[in-house]
């Protein structure tokens, strides 16, 4: 009798080999070894779709054609058991299908961050097409496209028209090329951080639609300096680099080193002398600390951001600091002063050990805030409070100081909220609204959103709970008052200005119904529903105009959308309301700044350029313009 042949559980990961930062760091003698990184992949799902050529996955389908050329390359087959055997094709310049390998595993290890933060399976941003009549049906996008060769330029895009990434690729400068090969070819898809940012822009587009608007200075530089801030800490998840980087500077990250830069070779290529942007930013040597003017100064998208970005890296050194403090004590016998030469080994690993758990628990804090932001118009100050609200719901107990960390250097930085009291951890916290709903129907929500579910029918579920919570509200399960803590207008006398329905009523739209779900570290589990409502207002230049339109005598599309709503938080078990951020659509101090910002004569091309009238569907590639605006700039 034949012996029983054993079952065998597929792998929890795939092991993908890629470039740790790009390929200029692998030319220099003192960084090349720890240039190569090997990518934990989660191993594909049951019920999800399977891995082919290309690499296509449920996620992602890389298509590698380059239209300059006309060359469409091969595709990568990544179950190829030759590839499973040896994690993947070695890192490699002049291989395409490395650079399709390169691109998938990075994409993916970005996405698997995202969901860990977030308890939930991602979604791209859906495709809204007319159908039956009604234009807002959302049509499901399972896979983000990524292009390897798309462009022949410097540079690199998250493209919302196409659900797709775009990577160029472009000759060095022959006159001040860096350490680079003048006129040697760069592609952009062989950088870490320029694809860990590009697929950034993708996921927080799927989560957030409205940010891409350009409603205040800080709403476009948040997109940017997001997406640098998931590709900065994913950094630290490397473990060969952030161990040769604590022994280069001594445990001393505040110090200019690899880790704390972003697309090196890209910023050589272009002229740049070094890093396309640095986390670590100027200090005034007169008062050790960076200058809060700057933040007030920068109108550029890439260095307002840049001043976001350096603020969340200087809050990550002193949780790192904090962190390591006890390793010092013990490693100069008291003295925290560390001897001259090399570092042991052995504190190093201890060294690097706890810089890789800040900068994840930093990452995560980063985007489970995510959840906690209003749904239009964000600004600096209203993320800094979603991120103190977002870890304290997670860890009351803030023993080791990390909300404080990122007040600290946020206030560093002129980084502040424009509606508190203090700087205090509990005032910067969302406070509980005073409205409470007869939300009992909405516990009948679907809300099964569970990592390795099936996506494409959690989508199909919470367009019905979309369609579920909007017939709600329209059933004035609401009062005016409560519509205004909601930041909403829609009954008969709102302006005619909000957009309106076909049975006239103003318009309200459900951009969003998901669970926020978080583990805590003592293993306490909770679950809040969270709901996102907006409405639409035709904004105009002119305020006469904008008061004829509101009394109805004007009825052509307007200048600007103004948008105002809210993100509900809903404690799932007791159905109390525990956070309403809202922005309110008839806030005339808001409409004001919204249009000052988009009449500034130094606006009036950007404006142009990214969004043209500034009204949905106009410009289908904002970020195609903003990068490549930058990059000519750098």
């Amino acid at each position: 009798m034949a012996a029983k042949e054993p079952e065998i559980s597929p792998p929890s990961f795939r092991r993908l080999r890629t470039y740790a930062f790009d390929p200029s760091v692998a030319t220099q003698l003192e960084t090349a070894v720890l240039n190569v990184a090997t990518l934990q992949i989660p191993w594909e799902q049951p019920g999800q779709a399977p891995l082919e050529p290309g690499p296509i996955d449920e996620y992602l389908e890389v298509i590698d054609i380059d239209p300059a050329t006309g060359a469409c390359y091969a595709p990568v087959d990544l179950d190829h058991r030759y590839l499973l055997a040896q994690d993947g094709l070695p890192p490699s310049e002049g291989n395409p299908q490395f650079h399709q390998q390169m691109v998938y595993a990075v994409a993916r290890k970005t996405i698997a961050h995202f969901e860990q933060a977030l308890g939930r399976v991602v979604l791209w941003s859906p495709r809204r097409i007319e159908k039956n009549g009604d234009p807002a049906d959302k049509e499901f996008v399972r896979r983000l496209r990524i292009y390897p060769h798309a462009l022949r330029e410097a540079n690199a895009y998250y493209s919302p028209e196409k659900r797709a990434l775009l990577f160029g690729y472009f000759p060095a400068s022959t006159t001040d090329p860096g350490r680079l090969l003048p006129g040697g070819m760069v592609f952009t898809c062989l950088s870490h951080d320029v694809v860990a940012h590009e697929t950034t822009h993708a996921l927080l587009d799927g989560l957030h639609r409205r940010f891409v608007e350009a409603s205040n200075p800080d709403s476009l530089a948040f997109h940017e300096a997001f997406a640098d801030i998931v590709a900065l800490f994913q950094h630290f998840t490397f473990p060969e680099a952030v161990r040769h980087q604590i022994a280069h500077t001594r445990g001393d990250l505040a110090s200019q080193n690899l880790l704390a830069e972003l697309a090196q070779q890209f910023g050589q290529a272009i002229g740049n002398h070094g890093a396309l942007r640095s986390a670590i930013d100027d200090i005034d040597p007169k008062t050790g600390r960076p200058d809060p003017n700057k933040y007030l100064a920068a109108t550029e998208p890439h260095d307002r951001g840049a001043i976001l970005v350096a603020a969340v890296f200087d809050a990550f050194l002193s949780i790192y600091k904090t962190r390591i403090a006890d390793l010092l004590r013990i490693a100069t016998s008291g003295s925290g002063v560390l001897p001259e030469g090399q570092l042991h080994p052995d504190l190093v690993n201890r060294l690097a050990a706890e810089a890789n758990k800040a900068a994840l628990h930093v990452l995560r804090m980063c985007i489970r805030a995510l959840d906690y932001c209003p749904p239009v118009d964000m600004t600096f100050g209203e993320y800094l409070r979603a991120l103190v609200t977002a870890d304290y719901d997670l860890v009351p107990d803030d023993d080791l100081g990390y909300r404080i960390a990122i007040v600290e250097a946020f206030r560093l930085r002129g980084i502040y909220p424009t509606d508190v009291r203090s700087l205090s951890t509990e005032s910067l916290r969302w406070s509980k609204p005073t409205i409470t709903l007869p939300i009992q129907d909405l516990n009948k929500l679907w809300l099964q959103w569970k990592l390795g579910g099936n996506r494409e029918e959690i989508h199909n579920r919470t367009i019905k709970n979309q369609q579920d919570v909007e017939r709600w509200v329209k059933d004035k399960n609401i009062d005016k008052d409560m519509a205004k803590q909601m930041g909403l207008a829609f009954f008969d006398d709102a302006p005619a200005s909000i957009e309106r329905s076909q049975d006239g009523l103003p318009e309200v739209e459900i951009d969003s119904v998901r669970p926020a779900r978080r583990v805590g570290p003592d293993g306490q589990q909770t679950t809040d529903l969270v709901i996102e409502i907006t409405q639409s207002r035709r904004g105009y230049f002119d305020p006469q105009r904008q008061k004829d339109a509101d009394a109805g005598k004007i009825k052509d599309p307007g200048d600007f959308n103004f948008r105002g709503g809210c993100t509900l938080l809903i404690d799932m078990e007791t159905g109390g309301i525990r956070y309403c951020i809202g922005k309110y659509i008839l806030s005339e101090k808001r409409l004001k700044a919204q249009r000052e910002y988009l009449s500034q004569d130094n606006r009036e091309t950007l404006r142009a350029t990214y969004f043209g009238t500034g009204r949905s569907g106009d410009g289908a590639e904002p970020f195609a313009m903003l990068h490549r605006d930058f990059e000519r700039r750098a």
